[in-house]
């Protein structure tokens, strides 16, 4: 473990996995430790990174040592000769949450995934791969990436035009990218409350026609249900912005809240779906008033699901 970039109370370790075409591939597990025998591992969203440290307050103070992962080609774990963000599978993440899980095992009897936007489905696609092998206690998605945030229409037209360019132009860049009114609304250089590194959460970064195809291919799989073993909490806005004059200050910017409150009853037999009223699209990082509902919420949730929580043996030969 090395300092890491927020200070004392946090370390990191690099994480190193097989090459792939691009060369060299890493990733990064941030850490912060509390007393006992409980864990959470977060996981970030697209263009993006972990630096929310009041969330791993939160869970500290409630003795959960906190843990975040950022992803290969994100943040601390992007490369010189990377493009960022660039995924051709959203499995091709699964080793590093393989890795993560193991070494929080190591120490932790219980674990919590904590997982943010895309992190949100690439997790619930790894927590459905690994049911039965009694390696999470739960799991927590703020506006997981269920659906994409454009007309019904526009999907199904879509679909198989960006399939088939993916194949021959995986590296593509879509013209209509990322909003970049969202990070404006939150950064403390635009008037919001938070600061980060605005190259690693830029204002605005580049959707590819390889990524985006596997996005859509995951959808299909989280759409036609999955079997998490684990109880679920969704948590979403009540509305979102959908055009430049909406309120980007109390709304999901970035993704259809309804979408996902739709789409999370999919997940799993055991999901509790939450709507946060002023929400932005990372819950957490709303306004305090709301964020106290945020937090409110979650703690209820940990409180009736994990916190009671007897260990169940993990089966002969598992991590």
């Amino acid at each position: 473990m090395e300092p890491d970039v927020l200070g004392a109370d946090y370390e990191a370790l690099r994480l190193t996995f097989e090459d792939d075409a691009e060369g060299e591939v890493v990733a990064t597990l941030v850490r912060r430790r509390a007393p006992g025998r409980k864990a959470v591992l977060y996981v970030h969203g697209f263009v993006d990174y972990f630096f929310q440290a009041h969330l791993a307050d939160f869970y500290v103070e409630r003795g959960y040592s906190f843990y975040a992962l950022d992803l290969r080609k994100y943040g601390r774990s992007l490369l010189p000769h990377q493009t960022p963000y660039f995924a051709r599978s959203m499995t091709d993440y699964f080793p590093e949450l393989d890795e993560a899980v193991r070494l929080i095992r190591e120490d932790n009897d219980v674990l919590l995934i904590n997982a943010h936007s895309t992190g949100g489905l690439i997790t619930a696609l790894w927590a459905d791969r690994v049911r039965g092998r009694g390696l999470v206690d739960g799991l927590f998605l703020n506006s997981p990436f269920l659906e994409l945030n454009v007309p019904a229409a526009v999907r199904m037209l879509a679909g198989p035009l960006v399939r088939a360019a993916a194949r021959v132009w995986p590296k593509g860049v879509i013209p209509r990218g990322l909003s970049e009114s969202y990070v404006r609304t939150i950064h403390r250089d635009h008037g919001g409350e938070w600061d980060f590194d605005l190259a690693w959460k830029p204002e605005k970064g580049a959707v590819r026609l390889g990524w985006l195809a596997a996005v859509l291919r995951a959808h299909r799989q989280a759409h036609a249900g999955l079997a998490v073993d684990v109880p679920v909490l969704v948590m979403a806005s009540t509305r979102s912005a959908r055009r430049k004059k909406d309120d980007m200050t109390s709304a999901d910017a970035v993704l259809n809240a309804d979408d996902i409150a739709r789409w999370s009853t999919r997940l799993g037999p055991h999901v509790t779906c939450v709507r946060i009223d002023g929400g932005l699209h990372d819950l957490c990082l709303s306004a305090a008033p709301v964020r106290e509902r945020f937090f409110a919420e979650l703690d209820r949730w940990l409180a009736a699901y994990l916190d009671v929580r007897t260990p169940v043996p993990r089966p002969p030969g598992s991590p």
